[in-house]
This record gives structure tokens, C-alpha cells and sequence, in this order.
């Protein structure tokens, strides 16, 4: 079977992507397991004059690098196509790929995370 790729946006065009590497794992609530479409996870922020990033999810904050990957790999998207060759019955369908982006880097956070809230200021403020 023959796989077709469409690239409309050029070699040098693409959009650039990256990967957000986490260690560990980021738990959902059961409420959201049935729509994970569109869900926001954290906010990702990069200061204009470093080159680190930092996440935040909740309460807690992640401190993560770029990094470039050894391979670029491209993010593609399926069409389904009608068959045009001429193959007798018309009926029968091929499956078409367009290259949506290219991922050359990715933003890799290795340490554990940092609370943003302290046990101490919480006790703290309901003991006054």
C-alpha cells in the first residue's frame, strides 16, 4: 500500500512544533476523562532574555530547557481520499497524509516540580 505525503507549506515553510517533555505523569480528574479535547493543562512561559521555561500547573512549577532532537520528526494529518486511478469498482478509498508542522526541538523539564504555595504560610494565615 502506498502512503501519499503532501507538504503545501515548502521545506523551509513549515510551522515549527515542539514536544512538552514531562518525568512522571499528569493525573486528570475523573470529571474530565471524557473530554480531553481542548483541556488546559498549565501555563507555559519563557522569558524573552533566558532560555529556560517554566510550567505551571496548580500550585506546583516546572523548570525546563530546550532541547534540540537528535531526528526531526514531522506532525502529519490523515485525509481519506477518493480512489481517481480508475481501479474498476470507484468505491474504494486511499489515505493521504499532510505534513502539518516539523518538530526540531523539545522542551525538556527533568527536575521535580517547585510548590508555589508553602504548608507554613497556609497555617500560618488561618491561625490569625
Amino acid at each position: 500500500m502506498q502512503i501519499q505525503l503532501k507538504c503545501s507549506c515548502g521545506e523551509d515553510e513549515c510551522p515549527e512544533w515542539a514536544i512538552v517533555e514531562l518525568q512522571g505523569e499528569v493525573e486528570i480528574q475523573s470529571s474530565f476523562q471524557t473530554c480531553l479535547k481542548n483541556l488546559h493543562i498549565g501555563v507555559l512561559c519563557r522569558p524573552s532574555s533566558q532560555e529556560t521555561y517554566t510550567f505551571t500547573i496548580g500550585y506546583h512549577e516546572l523548570t525546563g530547557s530546550k532541547v534540540k532532537m537528535k531526528k526531526p520528526v514531522l506532525v502529519l494529518k490523515k485525509i481519506k481520499r477518493m480512489d481517481v486511478e480508475g481501479t474498476g469498482d470507484g468505491n474504494s478509498s486511499g489515505v493521504e497524509l499532510e505534513v502539518v508542522g516539523v518538530i526540531r526541538h523539545k522542551i525538556l523539564f527533568k527536575s521535580r516540580p517547585k510548590a508555589l504555595i508553602s504548608v507554613s504560610r497556609i497555617a500560618g494565615s488561618s491561625q490569625g
